[in-house]
């Protein structure tokens, strides 16, 4: 049974960094895409990034610039580095793996951007 957990949430003021990890166990193969999404209260759940194998990622327009995700190299745990946050990043992020062409989410994490 795959199991995604995540950590590194918390309160944090604007314009301040927090670093969001979530690691994978139960699973021997690794995944070949990872994804962060967020879902702020009252609103629709969405992308806001993505790291595939070879690389490449996908940035929501409202944190490019300011969010980095990365991944270990046993593609087993990502990351996602948020910087300069806002209060409009305030959500529970939830991070999915897809290994195998199943995916797996996370728990949630709640991050709140207040002064």
């Amino acid at each position: 049974q795959v199991q995604l957990l995540e950590s590194g949430g918390g309160l944090v003021q604007p314009g301040g960094s927090l670093r969001l990890s979530c690691a994978a166990s139960g699973s021997i193969v690794s995944a070949d895409k990872m994804s962060w999404y967020r879902q702020a209260p009252g609103k629709e759940r969405e992308m806001v990034a993505i790291i595939v194998g070879g690389g490449t990622t996908t940035y929501a327009d409202s944190v490019k610039g300011r969010f980095n995700i990365s991944r270990d190299k046993y593609f087993r745990t990502q990351y996602l580095q948020m910087n300069n946050l806002i209060p409009d990043d305030t959500a529970v992020y939830y991070c999915n793996q897809r290994i195998r062409g199943r995916e797996y989410w996370g728990q949630g994490t709640q991050v709140t951007v207040s002064s």
